[in-house]
C-alpha cells in the first residue's frame, strides 16, 4: 500500500464477470476498499453464467476461459478440483459452473487481500464528481463516496425494433435472462427475433414437443460452429493491419481466408488470428466505414468470431429437424396484442400469430438503453462512443466526457466495442480487467501535483488528471477540433491553483472570443503563479499573457516563442490561421514559422502551419505536398485542411476543391472546432463560381447564427453577408441582425486585435450601422497599436461612405488601402473582402474602366466564372455608352 492509496475506496458499478474480474485485480493490488455494486442476488455470474439450464454451454472451449491472462490453464485446473478430473482443456463446459469459478475467483482474492471488499445489493442511479472524488447514488435513497469508480455494467437488451404496441404488452419478454422470463411462455407458437446465440440459447431453453418456435432477423444468419479440435490461429498478413478503408479491408480479409483454408482447411484459423489486431484496424477505418460495416458487415463477422460449441449446433440441429423451429429472415413490421395472443407482420409479407414475442437481438451498442449511462452522458461525465457504440473511453479505458473531461471513472467489457469493436469476449475481459485496475490504481498513488509534461514535453506543475484534460485540449488545438476551451476549463476546475491553465483560457478568451472573463483568468493565473514554484517556461508564459492582455503587446509573446519554441498553444496564438488573426502577418510569419523547424521536424501539426506559409507565398505545389504529408498522418488536421482550401481557392480550381472539401466537411466537419471556416471556404468557392443559389442555402445551414458562435460569427458569418452584397449574391434584405447580436461582447465596438477589427467593420457594414462604424472608428483612431490607428480607422470611414454612397470619400480611402492590409494578419482570401468593396465602389461610382482593370489582374491571379461574368458587364456597359 503507497501513501496515496491510503484509505481510497474503489466502486465496481456491475457484479457480473466484467466486474468480479476487475474487483479481484484491485484486491490483488491491495487496494484499501473496494465496493461491487448491483442489485442482482448473485456476484460474479451477471447474465451470462447465471442461468442454471445445463444446456447452456460456454462458446469457448474450458482452456480460453481462465480468469488469469498469465495463467491460462487456471479454470481446467478449478474444474479438475471441483468438478470433474477428467474434464479435457477443449471441452465446452455448462456456463453455471464458469459462474461458480468466477464467484470462487473473487473469493480467493478477497481472501488474500489487505484490502476490504463490500458487497452492495443496490442500483446506482446517478454519479456526482466533485474534485477528485465520485459521489454514488443509489436507488435505495443511500450514498457512497468513492476516489475511482469502474462501470462493469455492460449495456441492456435493445428493444427500439418492436412497435410499441408489442413493448407494452404482457406477451413481450423484452429481456429473456430476467429471471423466470421464460418460464411461463405458452405452449402454442412463439417468435424469437434475432438469431445470434441468444436465439440458440432460447431455442435450447423454450423447445417443447408442444410448442412451434419462429427465429427472425435481418440478415438470417446464425452463429457458425466450432471445430471439436480446434486448428491453430493463422497469423493474418501486414496489409489487413494496414487497411485504412473499409473496401481494401474486405477484399484482403477475404484472400487471408482463402489462402488459410487452401493452408489448413478450416477458415477458422484465419478468424482466430485476427483478435491481436482487430482494435487496430478498427481504429483505422473512418466513421463513415464503420457505420457501413455495422450495417453490412456485423452480423456476418459476428456469426463467425462468436461461434457455438457443436454440442450445442447438434441440439439445435435436432430441434430445426423436427419442424419444431422455423427461420425467417425478415423484420417485424407491425405487432398487436389481441388479447389472447400477438399477430405479427413481417417485413417479407408473412403474417404469423403467436402467444409470445422474445427479444433474442442481445445487448446493443447504444448507452442510451441503460438508466445510469442515460444519466452519465446527459450530465457530461461520459460521451458516446464512436458510432454510437457504448462510451468514449482512452486507451486505458478511461471514460472520456462530454468535452473530453476525465473523472475518475474507468469502464471495459460491452462499454468499450466504440473504440475497439471486439469487447465481449472473456480474453477481451480478463485483459481490459488488469488494465483498468492497474490504471486506477495508479491513479490513486499519484501526488495531488507534481510536474507534469504537456503533449511537447513543456513543464506543467498540476495534477495528473488536470494534465490531462490540458493536454486533450491542446491536441483538439492542434487539430482544429471542438471542446478545447471547455478542456482547459475542466483541467482549471481540478486543480484550481493551474497557473498554465488559468493564463491559457484568458489567452483563448482573448484571441477566440471564447465566452469567459479574461481579466477574471488572468487575475486567477497570476495568483496561481504566486501559491507554485513554477518552472521557467511556465513563468514566461504567464508574463507573457499577461503583457498581450493588458496592453495588446505581440513582443512578449514572440520573444516566449524564441526561447520556448514548442509551446505549440503560442505559436498558435503568433501564426495567423483559421484559430487565430495572428501576432505576425506575411514574411514576419513566414521567418517565424521557418525558424521553428528543428524544434519540430516531420511533425504533422508543424506540417500543416509550414503549408499554410507556403500557400501564402503562392508555392501552391509545396504547400500541397506538405498538406498531404501533414493528412497522411492525421486526417483530422485542420490547418492542413485550410492550406489546402486556400490552394484550390488561389490557383481558381473551384469545382475541384467544392468537391474536395464537400467531403471533408461531412466525414471530419463534425468534430471540427472552426467548422464555420471551412463551411465559409466552400461558399467562397459558390460565390466565385456564380452560383448564388448555393451561397445563400450553404449560409442559412451552416453558417447562419446560432450554429456559428464566438469569433467565427463575425470572420466567417458577417463577413460572407458582406461579399454577398457587395457581389451581388445577395441583393435584398441580409440576415445580419442574427450575427450582431451573436457577436462576442464588446467586439463591435473594441475588438481586441486587428484581424476582429477587420470583421467588426464589414458586419457593421452589412447591417448599414453607420453609428457603430464610427463609434468604432473613433476608438481605433486612439488605439495604442498603429495597426488600428492605421488601418482599422481609415477602413471604418471608407465603408461608411459606401454605405452612405459617397463614392469620392470611399474610394479616395480604399484605393490607398491595399498596401497596409497585411498587416491585419489573417489571410490573403480574408483580406480579399475589402477588394471586393472597391471593385463594387469602382463600378458604382462610374469608374468601370478601374473596375474592369482590376479585375484583369485578379482573373490573372486567380481565374473564376464570377469575376469573368463582371468583367462582361462591364464591357457591355462600356460598348453601350
Amino acid at each position: 500500500m503507497t501513501e496515496g492509496e491510503a484509505g481510497c475506496t474503489v466502486a465496481v458499478i456491475g457484479a457480473g464477470a466484467a466486474g468480479a474480474l476487475t474487483a479481484a485485480r484491485l484486491l490483488d493490488a491491495n487496494v484499501h476498499r473496494v465496493v461491487l455494486i448491483d442489485p442482482g442476488p448473485n456476484t460474479a455470474r451477471g447474465v451470462a453464467y447465471s442461468t442454471p439450464d445445463g444446456r447452456h454451454l460456454l462458446n469457448v472451449p474450458a482452456a480460453g476461459m481462465s480468469a488469469l491472462p498469465d495463467q491460462p490453464d487456471d479454470f481446467v485446473r478449478w474444474l479438475h478440483a471441483n468438478v470433474d478430473p477428467e474434464i479435457k482443456p477443449s471441452t465446452f463446459v455448462a456456463r453455471a459452473r464458469y459462474g461458480d469459478y468466477l464467484a470462487d475467483h473473487l473469493a480467493t482474492a478477497a481472501t488474500s487481500s489487505t484490502g476490504v471488499l463490500d458487497r452492495i445489493h443496490a442500483r446506482v442511479s446517478a454519479v456526482d464528481h466533485h474534485g477528485r472524488r465520485l459521489t454514488l447514488h443509489l436507488d435505495n435513497g443511500q450514498t457512497r463516496v468513492a476516489d475511482a469508480a469502474v462501470v462493469a455494467s455492460g449495456t441492456a437488451p435493445g428493444v427500439a425494433w418492436a412497435p410499441p404496441g408489442l413493448q407494452t404488452s404482457d406477451r413481450f419478454v423484452a429481456d429473456p435472462w430476467r429471471p423466470g422470463a421464460l418460464e411461463n411462455l405458452p405452449d402454442t407458437d412463439v417468435l424469437l427475433v434475432g438469431t445470434g446465440l441468444t436465439m440458440v440459447d432460447v431455442v435450447l431453453a423454450a423447445d417443447r414437443p408442444s410448442r412451434s418456435l419462429h427465429a427472425v432477423s435481418r440478415h438470417g444468419i446464425i452463429p457458425a460452429v466450432h471445430r471439436s479440435e480446434k486448428t491453430p490461429p493463422v497469423q493474418p498478413p501486414a496489409e489487413l493491419v494496414e487497411a485504412d478503408n473499409l473496401a481494401v479491408l474486405r477484399s484482403t480479409l477475404m484472400r487471408h481466408v482463402v489462402q488459410t483454408v487452401r493452408r489448413t482447411g478450416d477458415w477458422r484459423a484465419a478468424v482466430d488470428g485476427l483478435r491481436p489486431i482487430t482494435a487496430r484496424v478498427w481504429k483505422r477505418l473512418s466513421a463513415r466505414d464503420k457505420q457501413e460495416f455495422l450495417r453490412n458487415d456485423a452480423r456476418t463477422w459476428d456469426a463467425h468470431r462468436h461461434r457455438m460449441a457443436p454440442i450445442t449446433a447438434e441440439r439445435l440441429a435436432v430441434v430445426r429437424e423436427s419442424g419444431r423451429l422455423c427461420q425467417h429472415t425478415g423484420e417485424v413490421v407491425s405487432a398487436e396484442d389481441t388479447g389472447d395472443a400477438v399477430r405479427v407482420l413481417l417485413s417479407d409479407g408473412t403474417v404469423m400469430t403467436v402467444g409470445a414475442v422474445v427479444n433474442c437481438t442481445g445487448p446493443v451498442g447504444d448507452a442510451t438503453a441503460d438508466p445510469l449511462l442515460r444519466e452519465l452522458l446527459a450530465c457530461g461525465l461520459a460521451r458516446a462512443g464512436e458510432v454510437g457504440l457504448g462510451l468514449a473511453t482512452a486507451d486505458d479505458g478511461r471514460i472520456l466526457g462530454a468535452t473530453g473531461r476525465r473523472a475518475p471513472l474507468w469502464t471495459l467489457g460491452a462499454l468499450r466495442r466504440g473504440s475497439l469493436w471486439e469487447s465481449t469476449a472473456m480474453p477481451e475481459i480478463r485483459s481490459q480487467a488488469a488494465d483498468v485496475a492497474k490504471a486506477v490504481v495508479a491513479h490513486l498513488s499519484l501526488p495531488a501535483v507534481r510536474r507534469q509534461a504537456d503533449v511537447y514535453g513543456l513543464a506543467l506543475t498540476t495534477t495528473v488528471d488536470a494534465a490531462a484534460n490540458y493536454n486533450e485540449a491542446l491536441r483538439r488545438l492542434l487539430r482544429l477540433q471542438g471542446g478545447a476551451e471547455e478542456l482547459v476549463v475542466a483541467a482549471i476546475e481540478e486543480d484550481p491553483d493551474f497557473a498554465v491553465g488559468h493564463a491559457a483560457i484568458a489567452l483563448l478568451g482573448h484571441e477566440w472570443g471564447v465566452g469567459v472573463d479574461v481579466r477574471t483568468a488572468l487575475s486567477k493565473a497570476q495568483q496561481a503563479g504566486k501559491k507554485r514554484l513554477l518552472d521557467d517556461r511556465e513563468r514566461s508564459f504567464l508574463n507573457a499573457v499577461t503583457a498581450r492582455v493588458d496592453d495588446g503587446s505581440a513582443s512578449a509573446l514572440l520573444s516566449h516563442i524564441r526561447e520556448y519554441p514548442l509551446d505549440a498553444l503560442a505559436v498558435s496564438v503568433a501564426i495567423p490561421t483559421v484559430a487565430f488573426g495572428g501576432l505576425t502577418s506575411g514574411s514576419e510569419t513566414a521567418e517565424l514559422v521557418e525558424s521553428l523547424a528543428p524544434s519540430y521536424g516531420g511533425d504533422w501539426w508543424y506540417a500543416g502551419q509550414l503549408a499554410f506559409v507556403r500557400q501564402d507565398q503562392e508555392r501552391w505545389s509545396e504547400a500541397e505536398q506538405l498538406s498531404a504529408y501533414a493528412l497522411s498522418l492525421e486526417p483530422s488536421s485542420g490547418h492542413a485542411v485550410h492550406a489546402r482550401a486556400h490552394v484550390f481557392y488561389e490557383t481558381g480550381l473551384h469545382v475541384e476543391g467544392l468537391r474536395w472539401l464537400d467531403g471533408w466537411i461531412n466525414e471530419r466537419g463534425p468534430q471540427a472546432n472552426h467548422r464555420a471556416h471551412f463551411s465559409w471556404h466552400a461558399a467562397l468557392h459558390e460565390l466565385m463560381m456564380g452560383d448564388t443559389d448555393a451561397v445563400r442555402q450553404r449560409y442559412l445551414t451552416q453558417l447562419a447564427p446560432p450554429g456559428v458562435s464566438g469569433s467565427r460569427v463575425l470572420v466567417d458569418s458577417g463577413a460572407m453577408l458582406w461579399r454577398c452584397r457587395m457581389t451581388g449574391a445577395w441583393s435584398d434584405h441580409l440576415p445580419v441582425a442574427d450575427v450582431m447580436a451573436a457577436a462576442p461582447d464588446g467586439w463591435l465596438q473594441q475588438p481586441p486585435t486587428g484581424f476582429a477589427a477587420l470583421h467588426s467593420a464589414v458586419t457593421l457594414a452589412a447591417a448599414d450601422d453607420l453609428a457603430g462604424l464610427d463609434q468604432l472608428r473613433r476608438n481605433a483612431a486612439v488605439h495604442p497599436d498603429p495597426v488600428f490607428r492605421n488601418v482599422v480607422a481609415p477602413l471604418c470611414s471608407g465603408l461608411a461612405a459606401v454605405v452612405g454612397g459617397d463614392w469620392g470619400t470611399a474610394l479616395l480611402i480604399l484605393e490607398a488601402l491595399p498596401s497596409r492590409l497585411q498587416a491585419l494578419g489573417g489571410s490573403a482570401a480574408q483580406r480579399d473582402v475589402v477588394e471586393e468593396t472597391l471593385v463594387y465602389a469602382l463600378s458604382a461610382s462610374g469608374r468601370g474602366e478601374d473596375a474592369a482593370t482590376l479585375l484583369d489582374t485578379r482573373l490573372t491571379r486567380r481565374p473564376s466564372p464570377l469575376d469573368v461574368r463582371r468583367r462582361n458587364a462591364l464591357a457591355a456597359l462600356e460598348r453601350s455608352a
